[in-house]
């Protein structure tokens, strides 16, 4: 899909936060575990989730969803698979269900979309090959076979935290109790919270001995219940940048009370400068000058590529460090964000992990050629707030990207003065 997206108006208006992905994935799985009907409220039904919903319907479930919602019937065990396991482009979907493949005493093969069969699962390689399991990686599909046993893991810290939270999901399952031991640094703790705590949701416990490890009590069972997904902070980021540059946006749908990594994005832009107010799960922007300041991306990786976007926006210079897994997402997100955003005036560089970006809010231009969404929502949505924040129109190829996370982005940022026109 081609489209060139501008401001129709003065930007501004209300915008509601899209349902949490992150959350969504876990209670998916929790309630496909669970031996029993849940109801699970507030979905969004992007491709991410698409794939987690379709994968525990072929493995543990049977699964029927509504508008909004989802009924989850936990069977209480796993149905044969006579088949591969898609996987879409979710790295979440595929790197949750590896453990619990494991344990359907079947061999399981997922296969993929994009870049999926490229990103890295050394952890779990390493892991079944240390118990002894089959674990193959190809070009294109993954096959695991054997079960785990509970014990002693022992696995590094700065590793994306989708493998910790695949051993979460899997070893309360296991006869025996096991202990997960995070060699530090440990980056993305809150996403392994946030696995904590929808699990607790559904009646599955675990504990931090200390900072670094986790026990996790075996012969546990899910429980059934109702789960309401809240807000996603990941995407507010990109109306919120908006809003932090322009004033007069106002995001709802926010919960304070929230375990997401990535509402760091407030805190973020109050460093910057940005003026705004909340009530209740709501914030308001106002527009305010804006300055560059350090960015810590260790927790909040999701956010990197509109970063980038701020950062030029911002007088002065912005400096984001501990970036590097930004370059095994859907794309390598600093060389795609470099690219695009240089071919409209950007000024920026980056070495390894750490991205510096050099204010130029009064270069900026429309590109001679059209932007490539490099089959990255996160990438599209991204120019798509360059545009509306600094004022162009920008031609941009490949936007169907956005339906892996936000199917309905295009629309909803049309109340707040975008306009998207479909080209060819």
């Amino acid at each position: 899909m081609n489209i060139t997206i501008k401001s129709s108006r003065t930007v501004g208006g209300r915008i509601a936060a899209p349902p949490s992905k992150s959350m969504a994935h876990r209670a998916v799985l929790c309630a496909a575990l669970a031996k029993g009907t849940s109801h699970l409220h507030h979905l969004a039904f992007s491709k991410d989730i698409s794939a987690t919903l379709g994968a525990a319907g072929r493995l543990c479930a049977r699964v029927t969803t509504g508008e909004n919602d989802a009924v989850v019937e936990g069977l209480g065990r796993f149905l044969p698979v006579d088949a591969p396991v898609d996987c879409c482009e979710s790295g979440s979907t595929l790197r949750f269900l590896i453990p619990l493949a494991s344990l359907t005493g079947q061999e399981v093969t997922f296969t993929g979309r994009g870049r999926l069969m490229e990103r890295p699962q050394s952890v779990y390689k390493t892991l079944y090959q240390q118990q002894g399991l089959r674990f193959e990686q190809g070009a294109d599909r993954l096959t695991v076979e054997g079960a785990l046993t509970p014990g002693e893991y022992e696995l590094a810290g700065n590793v994306s935290s989708q493998f910790i939270s695949g051993l979460l999901f899997a070893l309360p399952l296991l006869g025996g109790t096991s202990t997960l031991h995070l060699i530090p640094p440990v980056e993305s703790r809150s996403y392994i919270d946030m696995t904590r705590a929808v699990q607790h949701a559904f009646g599955v416990e675990s504990r931090w001995l200390d900072e670094n490890t986790l026990e996790i009590p075996g012969g546990q069972h899910y429980l059934p219940g109702d789960y309401t997904v809240e807000g996603d902070y990941s995407q507010a980021a990109f109306p919120a940048v908006l809003g932090a540059v322009t004033g007069g946006v106002a995001i709802t749908g926010l919960s304070e009370e929230t375990l997401q990594g990535d509402a760091a994005i407030l805190e973020i832009l109050r460093r910057c400068g940005a003026r705004f107010t909340r009530t209740g799960q709501g914030v308001v922007f106002e527009k305010s000058p804006l300055h560059g300041t350090d960015i810590d991306l260790a927790d909040c990786p999701d956010l990197g590529p509109v970063l980038m976007v701020l950062g030029l926006l911002c007088e002065g210079t912005t400096v984001i460090r501990n970036a590097e897994r930004l370059r095994i997402k859907e794309s390598d997100r600093i060389e795609a964000m470099e690219t695009e955003l240089r071919a409209c005036g950007g000024q920026l560089e980056s070495e390894g992990g750490t991205i510096t970006i050099h204010g130029c809010a009064g270069a900026l231009h429309a590109p001679e050629q059209p932007l490539s969404g490099h089959n990255d929502h996160r990438v599209v949505m991204s120019l798509a707030v360059l545009a509306l924040a600094a004022g162009l129109a920008l031609p941009i190829s490949g936007a169907e990207a956005v339906a892996k996370s936000w199917p309905d982005f295009l629309e909803a940022i049309k109340p707040l003065g975008a306009e998207v026109e479909h080209v060819g």
